[in-house]
């Protein structure tokens, strides 16, 4: 792998810091306005969906640039690119690469400009990891399709305006061939938005619902890709959802985070940071977080010279769930009887932050495939194991 930045990409890097020395003021002191104002800023800058194409309202960049972008964004503590995550990382993809002009023109500019909402009709209640089971029918009368069914675990559906749904045309065929994606608005006659409580985070704190379909009537030309098409537009998406390569960072700053609190924290009055156990989880950790950081360079390297390894993101995703569960926990252990404070604003410890970590693991864990669906994906897909 050969990471020296080209004279062109240097000074992209270089434009990148400038602009957020001069723009980005410290977390403290950005008011309530602050994000608005940032994204518009951006926006100008074509950044968000700044790997898109020109024609379709994005920055035309290169995949290196991407990358560069998005590192220099995590590492200045920036907040993300534009505020539709699900348009900006799987919607808007596949609708400028399966979808219509006329698709193209309704739904790409609001994605680009922060005024969309998306959700993912995914998971059914009886549907999780086995994704190509899924039930949710749409049956085709005349230009209409005809949708029943549910789905569960829909991130943001209550707020959404629109749903990337994923239903059965064909129940006679394969599992994986009778899958169809529509483009459904969530005022859609005959759809019923219902909270999914979390005990975990405190009532519906991280955004989950369960979304019916009773006779919705989504017209044909919502729908994305040809009929029976849904299963090679689901593997597109998840593709950029497992990249993994930002996580690093992420990781990176809260691993020093870690620090300061086993340097602040005590174990049989002397610094946790000086506890041999404490030095070697903290040491596996910055292990582990380097080799997500190599991995997802050799992902990088295999996008840059056109060959795509999907594969291997599954890789980051195991390391990314493993280190979101470890450190939290480490993290409760050291702030001892304190970490029990979670929710009581005179008591918490950084505002309740590796509390809430460690109660919110099952969208990071099981969100995207579980850990053993990753495994299978190694073992089948870059191991050769076999199935039996």
């Amino acid at each position: 792998m050969d990471f020296n930045l080209t004279p062109e990409e240097q000074s992209f890097r270089q434009e990148v810091r400038d602009f957020l020395a001069a723009e980005l003021p410290p977390p403290e002191e950005r008011g309530a306005g602050f994000i608005v104002e940032f994204w518009k800023k951006i926006r100008a800058k074509r950044w968000i969906g700044f790997s898109w194409p020109e024609e379709v309202g994005g920055g035309g960049g290169s995949i290196m640039q991407q990358f560069i972008l998005k590192e220099q964004l995590v590492e200045a503590q920036a907040p993300i690119l534009g505020s539709d995550y699900t348009g900006l990382h799987w919607v808007g993809p596949a609708i400028i690469q399966f979808g219509t002009p006329e698709q193209k023109a309704r739904y790409i500019p609001e994605i680009l400009d922060s005024q969309s909402i998306w959700c993912t009709g995914y998971s059914e209640p009886d549907v999780g990891s086995d994704l190509a089971s899924l039930q949710c029918r749409a049956i085709r009368e005349g230009d209409t399709y005809v949708v029943n069914g549910q789905k569960i675990w829909t991130t943001l559906a209550h707020l959404a305006k629109s749903i990337f749904l994923m239903v059965r045309t064909d129940p006679e065929s394969s599992k994986h061939d009778g899958i169809t994606c529509l483009l459904v608005p969530m005022d859609t006659p005959g759809i019923e938005v219902q909270r999914v409580h979390n005990m975990g985070v405190g009532g519906h704190g991280d955004m989950l619902n369960q979304v019916f379909f009773n006779d919705v009537r989504v017209p044909a030309e919502l729908r994305l890709g040809a009929e029976g098409q849904g299963w090679e537009i689901i593997c597109s998406a998840l593709q950029g959802e497992r990249s993994g390569i930002t996580d690093v960072n992420r990781h990176s700053n809260a691993l020093e985070d870690l620090r300061g609190l086993a340097a602040r924290s005590q174990r049989n009055g002397r610094p946790a940071l000086e506890d041999a156990s404490v030095r070697r989880k903290l040491g596996s950790f910055e292990a582990r977080i380097e080799a997500m950081r190599l991995n997802g360079m050799r992902a990088l390297t295999h996008q840059l010279r056109g060959n795509l390894h999907p594969s291997e993101a599954s890789i980051n995703k195991l390391h990314n769930c493993d280190l979101l569960v470890e450190m939290s926990d480490l993290a409760l252990e050291l702030q001892g009887g304190a970490a029990s404070y979670y929710g009581k604003e005179d008591a918490v410890i950084e505002a309740g932050r590796w509390q809430l970590a460690a109660l919110s693991w099952p969208a990071t864990v099981i969100g995207g495939g579980t850990p053993n669906v990753q495994k299978n994906i190694i073992a089948e897909r870059m191991l050769g194991l076999p199935k039996d």
